[in-house]
């Protein structure tokens, strides 16, 4: 299921797609000819977010709105991008349909005011929480948090790097291939246990940004060849 003839016949749904990673990760994919479904709690929120890509020329076959329960219930790979305060009740309510599927936790267990201070919760990381909560017949990567949006609504290959974790070799290569289409370059860093220095690391890049007034720090793997 990890080449590009299979990938590209699967259906992926962006929970929680309305906010600025979930839309940003969705326009990618869309625009490479991938089918999407943009879900929300509210179905006039993921029906404006599938407008706004489609102003910005994504095909509209590619995109559709649905709430979160049913775009789950529709998708192969569901890819869960909700604030940490919403991860939980999503994953609760979600639970049941998405058993024998895959998830791309894209959550990051940030605690505002201080968004830059790594706070990891009792499970290890938000991913390992969702591993907790969702059984093992899901199969749970965690990736994609430490790209900005900025980056993402941009055109062509990105230069920052995309480290996947997750429960198993065959899924976490699967999330490299959809980073791929997604014009990433994106590395195999291990079981789910790992996640909780990717996660971790996005608090960093929060405060990198701050003390630069920028918006799109990232991080790139040096000292071996380039896929």
């Amino acid at each position: 299921m990890s080449d590009y003839i299979a990938v590209s016949t699967l259906t992926i749904a962006v929970v929680g797609g309305t906010g600025k990673e979930g839309k940003g990760l969705a326009y990618r994919w869309a625009k490479a000819g991938l089918k999407v479904i943009i879900g929300s709690r509210q179905l006039e929120k993921a029906e404006a977010a599938v407008s706004d890509l489609k102003s910005l020329g994504v095909s509209s076959t590619a995109l559709s709105a649905m709430t979160n329960l049913d775009a789950a219930m529709k998708a192969d790979i569901v890819v869960v991008t909700v604030p940490y305060t919403a991860h939980r009740p999503l994953l609760d309510e979600l639970k049941t349909v998405l058993q024998g599927k895959i998830v791309i936790d894209v959550t990051v267990p940030l605690v505002p005011p201080k968004v830059t201070k790594v706070q990891m919760p009792a499970a290890g990381s938000a991913a390992q929480e969702a591993r907790q909560l969702l059984g093992e017949d899901v199969k749970i990567t965690s990736a994609f948090q430490n790209i900005s949006f900025e980056r993402l609504m941009g055109e062509g290959k990105i230069d920052c790097d995309v480290l996947v974790c997750g429960t198993d070799k065959d899924t976490r290569k699967l999330v490299i291939e959809l980073a791929k289409l997604a014009g990433l370059t994106a590395w195999d860093a291990g079981p789910l246990e790992n996640s909780v220095v990717v996660e971790g690391m996005t608090s960093v890049l929060i405060g990198i940004n701050k003390q630069f007034s920028v918006p799109s720090a990232g991080i790139q793997i040096t000292g071996v060849p380039r896929p």
